[in-house]
């Protein structure tokens, strides 16, 4: 390291800092906002029914059937 190394804060990661000190609520809130979208318990049964479901693609998806190419 050099003797007069200044480290350095992009303008991002300043920005940043700058938000949470303005904030300090704002990595809770962005918790509870994951937590509603993503963080969920899964239905299992429902799961497997849908994958159960599901119709394997054609190969050539524009291929309709009875179109003779």
């Amino acid at each position: 390291m050099p003797l007069f190394w200044k480290p350095y804060k992009s303008e991002v990661t300043q920005f940043l800092e700058e938000l949470k000190a303005k904030n300090p609520k704002l990595e809770e809130e962005q918790r509870k906002g994951r937590a509603l979208l993503w963080d969920r318990e899964l239905d299992r049964e429902a799961l497997e029914a849908y994958q159960a479901a599901r119709v394997p693609q054609p190969p050539y998806v524009y291929l309709t059937k009875g179109s003779s190419r």
